[in-house]
């Protein structure tokens, strides 16, 4: 909780700051095409992932493997997705990161280490 305090602050004043100087340098309504653009293009990205995410925990699950891996991309993406449906730009090039094979690996192992950790301190119940 003592990380989002922060966060609700920080983000949205460093976007608005970015907003107003990509209105001043661009125009208002390039900009908010932009906004509109990335939104749109980070919704299709989000489903076309999605979908294949599920497919994949699918396959593994049917051969009877634990879809980590997958369910951590799952998660990713999830997250990718509604950041980027988020108007603002520092939100959108991290939501791309999630979105984006290559880039979600940086994020994946510090996703797996939260896990780990709440499930050390007994706030995750995994369910057989």
């Amino acid at each position: 909780m003592r990380y989002i305090l922060p966060f609700l602050i920080i983000i949205p004043a460093l976007e608005i700051g970015i907003l107003l100087f990509s209105g001043k340098t661009l125009g208002i309504i390039p900009t908010i095409l932009l906004i509109i653009a990335t939104g749109v293009g980070g919704a299709f990205l989000a489903k076309k992932q999605g979908i294949e995410t599920i497919q994949r925990v699918q396959r593994e699950m049917s051969r009877g493997n634990i879809p980590g891996d997958s369910i951590l991309d799952g998660l990713c993406i999830l997250t990718g997705g509604l950041l980027l449906l988020t108007p603002g730009f520092v939100t959108d090039i991290t939501g791309f990161m999630l979105l984006i094979p290559g880039t979600r690996k940086m994020f994946k192992p510090l996703l797996q280490k939260q896990i780990s950790k709440m499930i050390d301190r007994n706030r995750f119940t995994i369910i057989r």
